[in-house]
């Protein structure tokens, strides 16, 4: 199980080069980026530029905010820059988002038309590097059109892997089925991930059948202080206010807490969401240890299924490089 890092949402394009650097010194495997605050793509192409061994990721970008012809071009300009270090992480975000924060129609069914877009993706890829004809028709998209002007030259390493982020079985069976990893969302349990996530994810595998599924990669909320405690509770309190997460709190008998937290999130009543997180939940949806314990509590709780483990606590240089370092050295063996 490979250490791999996410950078703050909040952070300047302009600190990305050092920040970068910062974290392939400590000995991360993966620099992921999120789509929140700013353009995913444009972290990477940073990260790529001012590093030598660290991969990047997105983790995620929203792809029902794009073309599968703008994600192609992206991908592929940052696999040639990044000498094959890139791996595109994409995620379909919720309705309210796409409809009203990226004013585009939310599909009627959000695993056919990501299937779509991750076929189109790899159909462009085909038509660059092998000439393969572009002949990509579907629900959603028809895609025909292609000529030299506006075709990349082949690149020494043109497939790169596509991960999907979900958290209920209908993404999870896709990822099984197409992707090459899934990305687990922060808010989970271990129960509800090999009770619900898992099998979805090996039914997709053997639907198509493939001998080896997605590899999976692990975003954990954890708690070493009450510092972390309290962001823990804060965030589980804000995903757990929509109801695309509403399976997670059922399987633990919190459905009645989920939806208390859409109404005081419908009231924009904020700071009154996390009283409802209590200490039980959070021991069951972040992982609680002191710093010295924390390496055994991951390996026991994530080993036998995560391939790559992010923590929700983002690498900032000089913080904490020690505790850092060490879980490096312990995961990645640097």
């Amino acid at each position: 199980m490979q250490l791999d890092t996410f950078f703050s949402p909040t952070t300047e394009l302009s600190a990305i080069p050092a920040l970068a650097r910062a974290a392939e010194q400590i000995g991360f495997s993966t620099a992921w980026v999120a789509e929140t605050q700013h353009n995913p793509f444009l972290a990477a192409a940073l990260i790529a530029e001012h590093t030598q061994q660290l991969k990047v990721g997105t983790a995620i970008a929203v792809s029902f905010a794009r073309s599968p012809a703008v994600m192609a071009h992206a991908s592929w300009d940052l696999a040639e820059l990044s000498s094959g270090r890139f791996q595109l992480g994409l995620g379909t975000q919720v309705r309210g988002h796409i409809e009203r924060r990226f004013g585009l129609p939310w599909p009627e069914s959000p695993v056919g038309k990501l299937r779509e877009q991750i076929l189109a993706i790899r159909a462009f890829w085909a038509n660059w590097q092998d000439g393969q004809p572009l002949n990509q028709r579907g629900e959603y998209y028809k895609l025909t059109l292609t000529s030299p002007f506006f075709t990349p030259e082949p690149i020494k390493f043109p497939q790169t892997p596509i991960w999907i982020a979900g958290v209920n079985r209908g993404m999870a069976r896709l990822a099984g089925e197409l992707a090459d990893g899934f990305l687990v969302h922060p808010f989970h349990s271990e129960r509800y991930f090999r009770k619900s996530i898992l099998p979805a994810i090996e039914r997709g595998a053997k639907d198509v059948g493939r001998d080896e599924g997605p590899k999976i990669m692990v975003n954990a909320f954890i708690v070493t202080n009450d510092e972390e405690r309290e962001i823990a509770r804060q965030q589980i309190s804000f995903y757990a206010s929509t109801p695309t997460y509403k399976p997670v709190l059922e399987m633990h008998g919190w459905a009645d807490v989920g939806a208390a937290l859409s109404v005081l999130a419908a009231r924009k009543r904020w700071d009154d969401m996390p009283t409802l997180i209590s200490d039980e939940m959070i021991e069951r949806y972040a992982v609680v240890a002191s710093e010295a314990d924390l390496p055994v509590a991951l390996e026991q709780r994530y080993a036998s299924f995560a391939d790559q483990l992010t923590l929700y606590s983002p690498f900032v240089p000089k913080e904490r490089d020690p505790f850092w370092q060490g879980l490096a050295q312990t995961f990645n063996h640097v």
